[in-house]
């Protein structure tokens, strides 16, 4: 497939895959977009096949009707595909479609995987990269966690440094109000008995060892720290009481908190650590006050930075400001990945911290 310029003269041709929660926000940002066109739409409900695309977003008629066929999907000309399913065990679950999107000619951006290959193995990102050349596309991983914080804000936040020693990043995300009952119990983990969560070889471990262990690669291969392994420290926290949240009871004694931690190894100590933590409501022990996001950095100088996301002033609107956010972020990633070579697609960062300033040469002075 010829890549586009970056400021093509028609609109980006767009596919929107799956339609919840993320990817029903997803799809009004492409149908609002003056620079995007919806050339296809693919779902998983049945209730949604055949429905066109703006019922689905409560948008005007679109002409573009719900497919539940990927080999529809692949007959579209279309320029990206805005890949967004719910996540799904095993982690991989996903890479058989995706890579024949790519191989169809499509470049994909996906908001679950794809963020950094490399740190899951070698023989996976050669994998991807085949489909990718095969195709003439690109592939790349974006949102905000991950895709954002550690990769590129703590990227850019070590431009500060005149020596780096550490960062850290942490999220604590309140899932008290999530509506998805699926979601919150089999995919995130809440309300399980603390003896069927295996921290190590588990599901839930594996899946989220996976995710984050990339925020972790790409942030060390993005400061050039060379790491010697990434290492998880995952952690649970049990409710005190049963908690009523708005996708049915967590109860006593089961899991109300998960922390998916991973650290980057450099010279035997964590250089970089990645914290992510799911919780049902502010009462549990550590978490009675909280930021979305915390930054530290620690060298000459220190650096914390806190982070909130704040939920948009909208009578009657539903959409989660996490929503939007990714939302902006995959629709503003569109003309990088459509422009970028085919291969796996990273995105630039401001000016970051280097141990080195450029390559060791011979004393000048020796030469002479």
């Amino acid at each position: 497939m010829n890549k586009r310029p970056e400021a093509p003269e028609k609109p980006y041709r767009v596919v929107q895959w799956a339609t919840g929660a993320m990817g029903k926000t997803c799809l009004r940002a492409v149908i609002d977009h003056p620079d995007l066109e919806l050339v296809g739409l693919y779902v998983h409900s049945d209730r949604k096949l055949g429905l066109d695309a703006g019922t689905i977003a409560r948008r005007a008629a679109t002409g573009v009707l719900a497919t539940n066929s990927l080999e529809d999907i692949l007959a579209l000309e279309a320029d990206v595909v805005l890949h967004c399913p719910l996540l799904q065990f095993p982690y991989e679950a996903h890479d058989r479609e995706v890579c024949r999107l790519l191989e169809s000619g499509k470049n994909v951006i996906s908001i679950n995987n794809y963020f950094h290959p490399r740190s899951i193995s070698a023989a996976y990102a050669t994998e991807l990269e085949a489909s990718c050349h095969r195709g003439g596309a690109s592939l790349a991983g974006t949102g905000i966690n991950p895709g954002l914080i550690a990769e590129r804000f703590a990227a850019v936040a070590s431009g500060l440094m005149l020596e780096l020693e550490s960062i850290r990043c942490r999220e604590v995300y309140d899932c008290l109000e999530m509506p998805n009952a699926n979601y919150v119990f089999d995919v995130l983990g809440m309300g399980l008995p603390p003896e069927q969560v295996d921290l190590v070889n588990g599901p839930l471990a594996t899946m989220f060892t996976a995710m984050y262990r990339q925020c972790v690669g790409g942030l060390a291969e993005r400061l050039e720290i060379p790491l010697t392994g990434i290492e998880s420290d995952h952690q649970l926290v049990l409710a005190p009481r049963d908690i009523a949240a708005r996708a049915g009871t967590v109860r006593e004694g089961t899991v109300a908190a998960t922390n998916w931690q991973l650290h980057g190894i450099c010279d035997g100590r964590r250089v970089i650590t990645h914290s992510v933590n799911w919780i049902m409501g502010r009462e549990l022990p550590g978490y009675e006050d909280f930021t979305h996001w915390e930054i530290a950095l620690r060298g000459k100088p220190g650096l914390d930075i806190r982070m909130d996301l704040v939920e948009p002033d909208e009578d009657g609107v539903k959409t989660t400001a996490a929503q939007y956010g990714v939302a902006g972020m995959v629709t503003q990633a569109i003309p990088h990945v459509v422009a970028a070579a085919p291969g796996l697609c990273e995105f630039p960062a401001a000016p970051h911290y280097r141990p080195r300033l450029r390559e060791p040469t011979p004393d000048r002075k020796q030469q002479q």
